[in-house]
């Protein structure tokens, strides 16, 4: 499949940093690093293909797909290398980028994503696909919503859940599944140790999908990486405590110049 030419945002100077957003997101789910990191790096966060106002594409598509993108954009914008950090989805997206365009990665952020999966984990997480194509995924989102922010989140900032949940529902329900599969049914175990960029591995404490045990799994396959668990979060952490993301994604980078 052809690349998608994504809409993109770049903010601030400096070493480029792609930032990758997960299912059903938005590029502006970065905001609150950006605005950490723009006088330190050239941002730039971008929309997935059929996500907010990039294109949507026609077929399935598949994780490769989504690494292609990313170069496309990379050779758009001419930046040799870069750091790389994604979220969910985008914490599968950045190892995989960097396991075909090694030359290409500075270093990469895998936030609150999984590899490692157990049977029993992947039947959980498959079992949320069944109920979306069952039920319709609006049905299923209060669901979701519970398992990617804390109670006290959801009591105390309403205007962001619900500002998340027209994310989706705004998203084509095809867009929505091809990608909450392709999250699904990777599994980085085979190849992780491939990648050699130095790596951070950051999750929730309480992320249930993406847990602590999947992150050290990714953490130790990893030849050049460091494990940090933020405790209290669930899985929306860039939403939720962009600050203490920022803390030690700011760290991480320091570290990598």
């Amino acid at each position: 499949m052809t690349a998608v030419d994504c809409v993109y945002s770049i903010e601030g100077s400096g070493p480029a940093l792609f930032m990758v957003h997960g299912i059903g997101a938005r590029r502006a789910t970065w905001a609150g690093l950006i605005d950490q990191f723009s006088k330190d790096f050239t941002c730039i966060s971008y929309d997935l293909r059929g996500h907010g106002e990039s294109p949507v594409p026609t077929g399935l598509f598949t994780l490769s797909d989504l690494v292609d993108d990313l170069e496309a954009l990379r050779e758009k914008l001419d930046i040799d290398r870069a750091h790389v950090i994604g979220h969910s989805l985008g914490g599968m997206i950045g190892p995989a980028y960097a396991r075909v365009h090694p030359e290409r990665v500075l270093s990469l952020g895998l936030l609150s994503t999984a590899a490692g999966r157990t049977d029993e984990d992947r039947a959980k997480v498959l079992g949320v696909i069944e109920a979306m194509e069952e039920k319709g995924i609006e049905r299923v989102l209060e669901t979701l919503v519970e398992r990617w922010y804390t109670d006290h989140f959801i009591d105390t900032r309403p205007e962001a859940i619900r500002a998340r949940i027209k994310q989706v529902i705004d998203t084509p329900a095809q867009i929505f599944m091809n990608v909450f599969r392709i999250y699904a049914e990777t599994e980085m175990a085979p190849w992780l140790h491939e990648v050699a960029a130095p790596s951070l591995v950051l999750t929730g404490e309480l992320d249930g999908g993406c847990n602590p045990r999947l992150n050290r799994f990714i953490a130790d396959e990893l030849p050049n990486s460091e494990l940090v668990i933020l405790d209290g979060l669930k899985h929306s952490i860039l939403i939720e405590a962009p600050d203490r993301v920022s803390t030690e994604v700011g760290r991480f980078l320091s570290l990598c110049r």
